[in-house]
């Protein structure tokens, strides 16, 4: 019991750590405007990852896609880590590292915002995948914990105040949720309020 008590008591932590980190919150606000806007013009988000991150970027892609907190019309979203033809053929032709860069190449456009998920900040082809971003014209947001140098490689930087990787991996669930509600409030604020009065 008290392992189980201990590990929620980490998680609690970190979840009070990015309550208390005003910069942090005014940065997922400011970026929640960056996807509206991008939305609004014909945009996407891109979400990419490995492992649990990869099963992050799906959920949360999924979220834009289909529904979040109340109904209203689906907004472009697309996870990078899902398409297993893709990700062998990507891997055996040009290697593991080129994993999201070959997809935002192909998939991405001006305008864009691509969201990469990594634990460690040092994922090989995340880091590969922000490189690309410049060039493709992709504004580049980093969903990480507090290793790797990440400064000045992307736009955003959202860094969970931990180096667990499952009390990081928690907390991108939440950070994610929060972002997803703020996206969903901004571009239909007719429905949100439909749906708080039904409730």
């Amino acid at each position: 019991m008290t392992r189980l008590q201990a590990g929620l008591v980490e998680s609690m932590a970190v979840k009070q750590a990015m309550l208390d980190d005003r910069p942090l919150l005014q940065t997922l606000l400011q970026l929640a405007d960056r996807i509206v806007r991008s939305l609004r013009e014909g945009g996407r988000v891109l979400w990419a990852g490995n492992g649990g991150s990869a099963a992050d970027a799906q959920h949360l892609a999924a979220e834009f896609v289909s529904r979040f907190a109340f109904d209203r019309p689906g907004l472009p979203a697309l996870s990078l880590a899902t398409d297993t033809s893709m990700l062998t053929a990507i891997g055996n032709d040009y290697g593991y590292e080129q994993l999201f860069r070959r997809q935002l190449q192909a998939q991405a456009r001006p305008g864009d915002v691509f969201v990469g998920i990594t634990t460690s900040g040092r994922s090989p082809n995340v880091l590969a995948a922000f490189d690309a971003c410049p060039a493709l014209g992709v504004h580049a947001v980093a969903l990480c914990g507090l290793g790797g140098e990440l400064e000045g490689r992307v736009q955003t930087l959202l860094r969970v105040p931990s180096r667990h990787t499952a009390r990081i991996q928690e907390a991108h669930i939440t950070l994610g949720h929060l972002l997803c509600a703020e996206v969903e409030l901004r571009m239909f604020p007719e429905q949100a309020a439909a749906a708080a009065e039904r409730h």
